[in-house]
């Protein structure tokens, strides 16, 4: 009668553990698939990036070939304003800075985000192994 009432005991004492571990499983769940998707826009913007820094090389080479006299139009909306080679040549390599330096931002928050859906999976694989062992 006494292992009965100790057993009983035990299983109150299990449920809300049994409740917290699918709670907390369930939020390492949702934590670990919002970072696989800022992971997934992170790759996007890096490629968008990539392109604009290509598309400025292109276009600075392109005018590498033209004589310092030849006019220029920048595209603004639908407007074209007449830049010097010197100015559109500061725009590019302004353009492929600041693409280089986000790019390099964008890689940093990648390999913190892998990071923490790592850890996350690391999380919950433990949990999954110790509800095993109990």
């Amino acid at each position: 009668m006494r292992s009965l009432c100790t057993w009983a005991a035990l299983l109150k004492m299990a449920a809300p553990v049994d409740l917290e571990l699918k709670k907390a499983f369930s939020e390492l769940q949702v934590k670990m698939i919002d970072t696989q998707q800022k992971v997934k826009l992170a790759d996007l913007q890096i490629d968008q990036l990539t392109r604009v820094q290509k598309l400025a090389k292109v276009t600075h080479k392109e005018m590498s070939t033209l004589s310092d006299d030849t006019p220029l139009y920048e595209g603004v909306g639908r407007m074209f304003i007449l830049q010097s080679k010197e100015e559109i040549n500061d725009q590019l390599t302004e353009k492929q800075k600041t693409a280089q330096e986000k790019i390099k931002e964008l890689e940093q928050k990648k390999v913190y985000l892998e990071r923490s859906v790592k850890e996350a999976e690391d999380n919950i694989r433990e949990m999954l192994l110790s509800r095993r062992a109990q």
